[in-house]
C-alpha cells in the first residue's frame, strides 16, 4: 500500500522481504529476498540507500544504528526502534516519562510466574516477537505453565476496559507534527485481533481530545521521526491508558486511503522525503473491516466482493498474499459514508458475505 502511493511520485522504492512471493515484489524497483533481522543482508541491502524505513519491527537495530552512523537517515530512528521492539522496555518508557498505563511486572521465564502469588487477573505478553495478536493471553493462579509460551515477560494487570482506541501521529524530520482522529478498535475475541474499526471513534469531544494529547506525548518522548499508532484503553471509570506503541503504518490506520485527503502512507512518504506533512481531516464517517482467512490454507480466492461493491463507499483492498491461512489477513474493505447507519449497513454486509477462502473451497 505505500508503494501504491508511492507509484505517483517519482520516487524510487527498494524492498528487502524473506518471502520471495511478498506482494510487493511485484510494485517495488528493486526486490531482494533476505531476512531483515541479519545485520550483513540490512547492510548490504542498503548501503546505497538515501532514506531507511521498516515495515514491521522485527528488523536489526544493530544494521539500522550503524547506517545512520553513516550518515543514512533512517526512519523511525534505531533508538525509538529499540525501545518499542521490546515490550518490557516501552512499558519502562512509559513509566519514565509519566504517562499512564496499566501496573505491569517484567518477568524473565516461567519460575518468575510460578513465583507470583498475587490473585488478580493479568494479561501475559512476550516481550519481543509479538504479532497479530500472537504472544498475548490471559493469566491468572490457575492458569498452567505448561500453556504459556516462552519469556521474557510483560505481566500486566487485568484492567476494565470500556473501549479500546488508536491514534495516529506523524513527525516529520524536522520535529513538527499532525494527529489523526482517533479510532474505536473492536477486536475478534477468538483470533485476539482487530476485526474493524469506526473513525472517529465515538466518544465525547474532551476523550477524543486527551487521547489525541496523550498520543502526542508519546511521539514526542520518543523523539523520532515517523509514523506511529498509539494504542490506548479507556478504561470503565473514564481514564485514558498507553497501551502499545507501533512506529510504523499500521492496521488502524487503514481506513485513511479512502477517508482522509492525505493517508497514513501517503504521510510516511512525505516523512521520508521531508516533504510538507499532509491533511489528516476525515472526509465522513468511516470504517474498516478486516478480512481475515477463513478455516483452511491454500491459495486465495474473495467470496461476496458483488455484495459489497454494491453498497455506496465501499472499497475492496486485497493484498496480494500467495497463501490464505486460518486468521490470517488477507485484505480489509473500508467505507466512508455521511450516517452511521450506511456505515452499519456496509459492517453487517461484509461480516456476513465478505470471506476470504482457499480456492478449492469455491463453488459457484
Amino acid at each position: 500500500m505505500f508503494i501504491e502511493n508511492a507509484l505517483r511520485y517519482d520516487v524510487e522504492v527498494h524492498v528487502l522481504d524473506p518471502d520471495p512471493e511478498a506482494p510487493c515484489a511485484r510494485l517495488a524497483h528493486r526486490f531482494v529476498q533476505g531476512r531483515y533481522d541479519d545485520a550483513a543482508t540490512v547492510l548490504a541491502f542498503a548501503r546505497d540507500a538515501d532514506v531507511i524505513g521498516i515495515e514491521i519491527e522485527h528488523v536489526s537495530v544493530e544494521a539500522l544504528e550503524e547506517l545512520q552512523r553513516q550518515g543514512r537517515t533512517v526512519i523511525p530512528s534505531p533508538a525509538a526502534l529499540r525501545t518499542i521492539k521490546d515490550k518490557g522496555a516501552q512499558k519502562r518508557f512509559y513509566a519514565e516519562q509519566g504517562l499512564p498505563t496499566a501496573p505491569f511486572m517484567l518477568i524473565d521465564d516461567k519460575a518468575g510466574l510460578a513465583s507470583v502469588s498475587e490473585g488478580r487477573q493479568h494479561f501475559l505478553k512476550a516481550r519481543t516477537g509479538g504479532y497479530d495478536g500472537k504472544g498475548v493471553m490471559a493469566f491468572g493462579p490457575d492458569t498452567d505453565l505448561d500453556t504459556v509460551f516462552d519469556g521474557p515477560y510483560v505481566l500486566e494487570e487485568r484492567t476494565d476496559i470500556a473501549l479500546e482506541l488508536a491514534v495516529l501521529v506523524v513527525r516529520s524530520l524536522r520535529g513538527t507534527t499532525v494527529v489523526y482522529d482517533p479510532v474505536e478498535m473492536v477486536f475478534d475475541p477468538r483470533l485476539n485481533l482487530v476485526d474493524h474499526l469506526q473513525a472517529p471513534a465515538r466518544v465525547s469531544d474532551a476523550v477524543s481530545a486527551e487521547a489525541r494529547a496523550l498520543a502526542q506525548r508519546v511521539v514526542q518522548g520518543l523523539g523520532s521521526p515517523g509514523v506511529f499508532a498509539v494504542e490506548l484503553f479507556l478504561t470503565t471509570d473514564g481514564r485514558l491508558l498507553v497501551n502499545e506503541t507501533a512506529p510504523r503504518a499500521h492496521n488502524s490506520g487503514h481506513h485513511t486511503i479512502e477517508a482522509c485527503a492525505s493517508s497514513q502512507f501517503d504521510q510516511l512518504l512525505r516523512v521520508y522525503m521531508d516533504w510538507p506533512l499532509g491533511d489528516t481531516r476525515l472526509k465522513g464517517i468511516a470504517a474498516m473491516i478486516n478480512l481475515v482467512g477463513a478455516e483452511g490454507t491454500g491459495r486465495p480466492t474473495l467470496r461476496g466482493a458483488d455484495d459489497i461493491l454494491h453498497l455506496p463507499g465501499t472499497f475492496i483492498h486485497l493484498y496480494g498474499k500467495a497463501e490464505t491461512r486460518t486468521g490470517r489477513k488477507m485484505g480489509h474493505v473500508t467505507v466512508v459514508a455521511s450516517t452511521q447507519a450506511e456505515v452499519d449497513q456496509a459492517l453487517a454486509v461484509t461480516k456476513v458475505h465478505g470471506r476470504v477462502v482457499p480456492l478449492t473451497e469455491r463453488t459457484n
